[in-house]
Order: structure tokens, then sequence, then C-alpha cells
């Protein structure tokens, strides 16, 4: 056995410059949705992984801090090539969309004035939303067949919208309950 967990695809394939051309084009034509466009490179177009593992990834992620993107980008670079596959990757999403901000930021101070740019940048936020949304039922689609997912998820929710409790409170409690529910599950046991 080679240390790896069973559930990853091989990537050993996947070179250094591969990762970072890669994630260049997912920094700079994810633009505002990279999380969606990862996960259409990363799963649908290049099969690097299954649906399931890039949702595993992200729910890690989401636990760390910092963006999820950022945090995904590492822990799949350095899967693919230790830490040198993470800081390619991380470099390759981060450095388009840096310089491009920064370019923004500055047309952005001169026009921000103007009803016109106000306008766009409503038109952006609608679309970010619906992208949003999107994003959020195609990464949960993998796991809705398993009844202790469906359970959990509706909990969770119930506690977040109807019963208002704090995000922290809910993730402290429901995230070692998950844990405990998906090592069950990897275990064969009920």
């Amino acid at each position: 056995m080679s240390g790896q967990p069973i559930y990853w695809r091989d990537t050993r394939g996947i070179g250094l410059w591969r990762m970072f051309v890669t994630f260049l084009a997912i920094g700079v034509m994810g633009f505002g949705g990279v999380l969606a466009l990862c996960r259409y490179e990363l799963v649908d177009r290049r099969r690097w992984l299954t649906g399931r593992e890039f949702t595993e990834i992200l729910s890690l992620c989401q636990f760390l801090p910092g963006p999820n993107i950022a945090n995904m980008t590492v822990v799949f670079g350095m899967r693919v090539a230790g830490i040198r596959g993470a800081i390619v990757a991380f470099l390759g999403l981060m450095v388009m969309p840096v310089t491009i901000v920064l370019f923004l930021a500055v047309l952005y101070r001169e026009f921000s004035g103007h009803e016109e740019v106000r306008a766009a940048f409503r038109g952006i936020a609608s679309a970010a939303a619906g992208l949003l949304v999107a994003l959020a039922a195609k990464t949960a689609w993998p796991l809705v067949k398993s009844p202790r997912v469906l359970i959990v998820g509706g909990v969770v929710l119930a506690a977040i919208i109807v019963f208002r409790f704090p995000l922290l409170w809910v993730v402290a409690v429901a995230g070692p309950i998950s844990l405990l529910l998906a090592g069950r599950g990897r275990d064969g046991r009920s």
C-alpha cells in the first residue's frame, strides 16, 4: 500500500507546471466565481478529483481559517507534489487575480461616483448570488444519497434558519457529529 487514502484518484501524472497553469487559468477565468470554476476544472474537465473528493476537500477547507478556495488549492497542491505543489498551486491561483484587483481598485477609485458604475456592480452582485446557489447545489449533489447527510444538513439548516442559533455554536456541535457519522459510514458500521 502506498500510504495514500484509497478514495483519492491517482495524481502522480500532474506536473508542477501543468498544475500552475491550470490554477492560473482558474484564477483568471473564475474572477468572482473561482470555486465553481475550480470544481469544473478539477472534477468535470480534468478528472483529477471525483465530485465526492472535491466536496470532502471543500468541507475540510471550510473549517480552516482563510478563503475556502485558497485552502483547497493548498490541500490539492500538497497532495499532488508536497510543499512545492502547495506553493505552485496557490501562486497559480492568486497571481493574476491580485494583479487585476489592484488595477481595478485604481480604476474604481477614479470612477466610483458614476451611476453606471454602481449599476454595473449591482448586476455583478446578482450574477454572483446565482452562481453561489448553483455551486451549492452541484457541490451537495454527490452527498445527498446518504440519509445521514440529509438529516445532519436538515438539522443544521433548521438550527440556523428557524431557531437562529449562532453559526459558531452550530459548527461546534454539528462538526464533531458529522465527523463521527462519516467515520462510521466509511467503516461500514451503521
